[in-house]
């Protein structure tokens, strides 16, 4: 894609966002935190979960995916072999490991302050190794281009994953509570300026 999506601000979920994430993801979420990104179509795209679930379960993967379009698409360039191109490149070039391992670096110093999960990794292979897609462009979305090199790259190679509307619509309806700008959510105490 020419141009991706914006970084949007990170919100706490308002009830429609959650029964959203609900829906694309065809269960409850768990440990949901933040809306994390907005898809332009206006709805959560990525969350930012708890590094532990409500049971105690530690759970690494801070911010995830959860629109089905994109993960699709996503799971095309894995199928394709991205995943396997884009750790050899790792292996052969100083400079994109450097950036890949301060993109990891940045991951875990955005989920330590969250909660510190002693001896896990970040994920998605990070540092030395590409294992998920999802999860790269997932921290791509929310931290804003420049952080994660690699989940920058996937990114540009997705289409607009939002052209056709919203994934879902669980609150369509005059009055919803979208977590967009002007609905009351500012003065609700969203916060606005979460890394």
């Amino acid at each position: 894609m020419d141009t991706p999506p914006p970084k949007t601000a990170h919100t706490a979920p308002s009830p429609c966002d959650t029964a959203a994430v609900r829906e694309q993801l065809g269960r409850t979420p768990r440990g949901l935190r933040a809306v994390a990104h907005r898809c332009p179509c206006g709805q959560p795209d990525v969350v930012e979960t708890a590094p532990r679930l409500e049971d105690g379960t530690p759970f690494p993967t801070l911010y995830y995916l959860t629109c089905p379009r994109a993960a699709s698409a996503i799971g095309t360039l894995e199928a394709d072999g991205v995943m396997k191109e884009m750790t050899a490149r790792l292996a052969e070039d100083p400079a994109l490991a450097a950036a890949y391992r301060a993109a990891h670096e940045d991951y875990i110093k955005r989920r330590d302050a969250v909660e510190v999960l002693q001896g896990f990794p970040s994920a998605g292979g990070m540092p030395d190794r590409v294992k998920c897609l999802h999860v790269l462009v997932g921290h791509s979305l929310a931290a804003g281009p420049g952080v994660n090199p690699l989940g920058d790259e996937a990114v540009a190679m997705l289409p607009q994953w939002w052209r056709k509307g919203p994934c879902v619509a669980p609150c369509d309806h005059p009055g919803a509570d979208h977590g967009q700008p002007g609905n009351g959510r500012a003065a609700a105490g969203a916060d606005e300026g979460a890394e």
